[in-house]
Formats: structure tokens, sequence, C-alpha cells
């Protein structure tokens, strides 16, 4: 008899259990539930902190701790095709060629207010269709690129004089947003200071420049390693290279480093030393022929990379005309004008296509600039002789 009381509690239970569970209602989730007002609204969230993006290709200039500006590029996603099955993708390499332009008068100085139809870019001859254009002035990212040896920068003589003042007095040009790093070289290049924005820091580098070790001058392995060293580097940049333009023992070739130079969109300013010590030399006898020899050839080098790469070169003579330098450098490097095109020529086989820039009107006539008085100004417009086009095939998948 107690079996069966007990079996029939044990139903009544079961009972009581099953209809406290229906009274829950249906599809009533089990566990712990979070309400909806505690999750966040898309527009409620807060931004991401992890530094700014772009679009594919897009570059942005960041500032990651004392590093100079990068580019940035977000590597392409493909999207999910329309039946939802396996994604797709078609890739097409483009490659935006973009230059650098000066335009300056007469006085070397710059000419501002010209719009993207008042320049016609020539590639081979073929006009070209801009498709970026960007004016006004912006930062800098420069490297001083010093030539420090024992054959000519003796401590206390006057080349080691002209180089610490050619270096100092650019040094003092800069504003607290550019961007600078100082590599001096003899025998190999040495980074004295990476890029920074502390100009103090850039005065403590160049006290470094005491007592020089090696007697060699490699300036064309020294360009090569400072050219690959700002290949990703965006906005305006340049080399400032204070130097004999002797190069006495490089592995890298002339030949080498004028393609490096050319693949580069890096202009290049040299200053050159010991104009004076070489004249006097010259004429009091104490220069052998193959000395002037090396000394001619190391001035057309040097004209020959700033021209080139869209940049200058400098012989100054006297002290003097050192302040004059760095300000022309400075204005050619924050002013310059960026054009942007695709060219016509989609081949790329490697070859080295030249450039021409013009300055027209609306209606394709050589511009004419005028000054306040109505007087006809005559301009230079300096720029990159050319480049060479990637190797490879367009690919399409």
């Amino acid at each position: 008899m107690s079996k069966r009381l007990l079996s029939a509690a044990l139903v009544i239970l079961l009972g009581v259990w099953v209809i406290a569970l229906a009274s829950q209602g249906p599809g009533q989730p089990t566990g712990t539930v979070v309400p909806k007002k505690a999750q966040p609204k898309a527009e409620e969230q807060k931004p991401s902190t992890t530094g700014p993006k772009s679009d594919v290709g897009e570059t942005v200039l960041v500032k990651r701790g004392d590093k100079p500006p990068q580019k940035v590029r977000k590597p392409a996603t493909p999207e999910t095709g329309p039946d939802g099955g396996q994604p797709f993708a078609i890739n097409v390499s483009v490659d935006l060629v973009t230059v650098d332009a000066l335009v300056t008068d007469n006085r070397g100085q710059f000419i501002p207010g010209l719009r993207k139809g008042n320049f016609r870019v020539l590639e081979d001859g073929v006009p070209q269709q801009l498709q970026t254009f960007e004016a006004g002035e912006s930062p800098m990212t420069v490297v001083l690129l010093v030539e420090f040896n024992n054959l000519f920068q003796r401590y206390w003589s006057e080349m080691w004089y002209q180089t610490l003042t050619a270096s100092y007095g650019f040094v003092q040009t800069l504003r607290k947003e550019d961007w600078c790093a100082i590599v001096a070289y003899d025998m190999r290049p040495e980074i004295l200071m990476d890029f920074t924005q502390n100009k103090d820091a850039a005065q403590g580098a160049l006290g470094r420049l005491r007592f020089p070790a090696f007697s060699e001058a490699n300036l064309f392995d020294a360009l090569y390693f400072t050219l690959d060293r700002m290949k990703d580097i965006a906005g305006k940049k340049g080399i400032v290279v204070i130097t004999t333009g002797i190069d006495t023992f490089s592995k890298i070739t002339y030949d080498k480093a004028m393609k490096k130079v050319k693949s580069s969109e890096v202009p290049i300013y040299p200053i050159s030393i010991g104009q004076v010590i070489r004249e006097l030399a010259d004429a009091r006898g104490q220069m052998g022929a193959i000395a002037r020899m090396d000394f001619l050839q190391a001035d057309n080098a040097l004209k020959t990379f700033a021209n080139d790469s869209g940049g200058r070169a400098w012989f100054p003579r006297f002290y003097g005309e050192f302040p004059n330098i760095f300000q022309e450098i400075s204005v050619m490097m924050r002013n310059q004008y960026t054009l942007g095109y695709v060219p016509t020529n989609a081949s790329k086989d490697g070859k080295f296509r030249k450039l021409k820039i013009e300055l027209v009107d609306d209606k394709g006539n050589p511009l004419r600039v005028v000054d306040e008085k109505g007087k006809e100004v005559k301009y230079k417009v300096m720029a990159k002789g050319g480049y060479n086009a990637p190797k490879g095939e367009q690919v399409v998948n």
C-alpha cells in the first residue's frame, strides 16, 4: 500500500513540474539573458583606435612613435558572389605614375596658383590624361646625407668647417612638422639619426662628426642605400647631399646608381663643397690632371643625379651662399605640384620612358605668365626626366 501511495505522489509532482514549465510560454530561452538595451547600437559604438584606415591603394600618413609617415595600404577583400557561393575577384594592376613638378620664375621664385588644366604631361612624346593633381605647401620628409671621411674632412680643416656649416645650416631651416634623418658616409653609410621631428636630436647627431675613420668616399653606395630606405615614404620628400661628389670605392656602379635614381620618386639636392679650395689648388698648379678630371666627373655626376630625379645641384664658393641655397631647397620641396596619371602605354617592359611637362592655357597654347605690372615673366618647369616602367604583365583572374 505504501508503494502505491509513493508512486501516486511522484506522478503528482511530475505533473506540477510540467505545468510550471508550460506557464513560461513557448520559445523562452533558458540560461542567462542579455536585454536588448544592453547591446550598443551601431552609431553608439566607439570609433576604432587602431589608427587610420584607407581604401585599396589609398595613401594615408600616419605617425607611429618617432618614425616618418608611411604608406598604409589596406588589402583587397573579395566580395561574396551574388548566389551566395564562393567569392570571386577581378585583380587589375593599374600603375599610377606620380610626378612632382616645380615651377619657378627667372629669379627662382615659386609660381603659385596654377591649375590642373595648366599642366600637360608627355610620356615619350604622347600626351597623358591627368588623374590626380595636388598643389599647396606641405611638410617635407628629408634625409641629410653627409660625406665625412679622412680624405677631405680632417678635423679642424677648411673642408670640415664647410661640411658642418652646410649641415647645421640646413637643419636650422626645418620646421616642427618636418621629418628628418641624418646619414653620414665614408666607406659605408651610417645612420646618425633615424627619422624624427626633433630638431635638437638632429643637432646632437651632427655633433658626432668630429673624427673621420676612413679615407674612402663611397657616394654611390650611400645614395643607393638612402633611396632604398625612402621608397615607401609618402608625401613631399627629398635627399640633401653634402658632398665633394667624389666616389672612391663603391660596390654600386655609376650606371646602377643612375638606374636607382631614375626609378625612385625622390628628388636629390646635392650641395658641392670645396669649390674654392679646388680652384685655388688648380690656380697654384697643385692639382694634377687626374685630380682635376676626377672633380669634373664628380660635378657632372651631381648635376645628373639632380636633373634626372627632379632636383637641383649647387656649387657654392662662399659661405654666404649657403642661406639662399637652404631657402631654395625648402621652397622647392614644400611647394611642388604633384601630378598623377595612368600611362597610355600599358606594356610593362621595364624600359625607361621620357617625361616632359609643359604649361598650357585653356586652348592648349603655351601658358603666358605676367607679373603684377603686366610684364611677361619667363618660367622654368623642373621635374624628373623620366622613369622605368614596371616589369610584368597585367593579370585578370
